[in-house]
């Protein structure tokens, strides 16, 4: 039986512009179990991005509530969402976010030490992130020396370096290209055969065929939330 790891209810996000409210989300409700693999689209200026960042404990709602894995954590305080991000959400950015002065042993490892992990035990998981990646021969190279492609195995690994309850992906192969996003694709799908929960958010529709949920945000609500048929060919390569 599968378990709830996103429960949202009534969840608004109100901003003052000038003497107008703004609801950026205008009341949503959503739940995700653990094992799916949904993505999320939407227009520019549909709230896709104000919900990404409430479901990544980025961003708190103005009203509702929000259960992750059964937690309330529209009220937590600045370091407990902290806490939850390092732990709990793994996230993948289309910019990849590496610091460019680490390897990406070290870049992997960053989550660790924020968990405050020996030093020994940070190296164990991004080595194993690492290979789970195809990139285990890279670890001593610096995010300049590879390319688009690898910059994001490395995002990915770190990622899933501490074994995350929700992978978040915020248009991860935006920045890359035919062939660098059928291989990261790819490896969103074996982390989610291997029982990963993930969440994608992308504009593209060849993208959104590689889930198995695609949710549409427009005007602040949710207009669409269909189970699809998973299309393994994401796009052509040329």
């Amino acid at each position: 039986m599968s378990k709830n790891v996103v429960t949202i209810t009534g969840v608004k996000k109100l901003y003052k512009m000038g003497s107008e409210i703004v609801a950026a989300l205008n009341g949503v409700d959503l739940k995700i179990d653990s094992g799916e693999f949904v993505a999320l689209m939407g227009p520019s200026g549909s709230g896709k991005s104000t919900l990404m960042n409430i479901l990544g404990c980025l961003d708190r709602p103005t009203e509702g509530s929000y259960k992750l894995l059964g937690r309330e954590v529209s009220k937590l305080s600045d370091d407990e969402l902290a806490g939850i991000r390092n732990t709990t959400i793994g996230f993948v950015f289309q910019n990849f976010n590496l610091l460019p002065k680490l390897t990406s042993l070290e870049n992997v490892a960053l989550p660790a030490v924020y968990a405050g992990l020996s030093n020994a035990e940070r190296m164990s998981l991004a080595a194993d992130a690492l290979k789970k990646v195809s990139l285990a021969d890279r670890a001593e190279h610096l995010p300049s020396e590879l390319s688009g492609g690898q910059r994001q195995r490395v995002a990915i690994a770190r990622a899933i370096a501490m074994k995350p309850s929700i992978i978040m992906a915020d248009e991860p192969t935006g920045n890359l290209d035919t062939k660098s996003t059928v291989e990261i694709m790819q490896i969103f799908r074996d982390l989610h055969a291997g029982g990963s929960t993930i969440i994608l958010v992308t504009h593209e529709p060849d993208i959104a065929r590689a889930a198995d949920r695609q949710i549409l945000v427009r005007d602040g609500k949710i207009t669409k939330d269909i189970l699809t048929a998973r299309s393994d060919e994401i796009i052509d390569v040329v």
